[in-house]
């Protein structure tokens, strides 16, 4: 009850706190990396040169995944990142099953200097859209 008089009562500041929190929470997300359509993701790939790294773990991977996708699982990203130095001057779509585990590594890659974009919605999406996948 309290609660309620006190938002009626301070509708101005409390308007002000949530706008300040979505505001935080739009900025958190591109720290991570601009988030990519499937579509746009085809077009960067497609004109770009840009290059898919698979979050997924391994079994996920084999099941289906866009071509030449780098597959380093999420885990190992800290202690495999050397293996992305060659694509430095790339942009790098960062693909998982459906989002989660982009927005840390797209923030840690951010800092370590890539250009990094997130596959909207990760490969559920991908596949969802029937769009092709390379099985093995």
């Amino acid at each position: 009850m309290d609660f309620f008089v006190f938002i009626s009562e301070q509708w101005l500041l409390v308007s002000l706190l949530v706008a300040l929190i979505y505001a935080l929470a739009i900025t958190e997300r591109i720290k991570a990396g601009k988030p990519a359509s499937a579509h746009e993701a085809t077009l960067l790939i497609n004109t770009q040169d840009a290059r898919v790294v698979d979050l997924r773990d391994r079994s996920e991977f084999a099941a289906g995944h866009i071509v030449d996708a780098i597959h380093i699982p999420h885990g190992e990203i800290e202690k495999r990142i050397g293996e992305l130095a060659p694509y430095k001057e790339k942009t790098l779509i960062l693909a998982d099953k459906i989002g989660q585990h982009a927005g840390p590594v797209g923030r840690q890659l951010k800092k370590a200097g890539y250009t990094v974009r997130r596959l909207e919605g990760g490969m559920s999406e991908w596949s969802n859209q029937k769009l092709p996948l390379v099985k093995g």
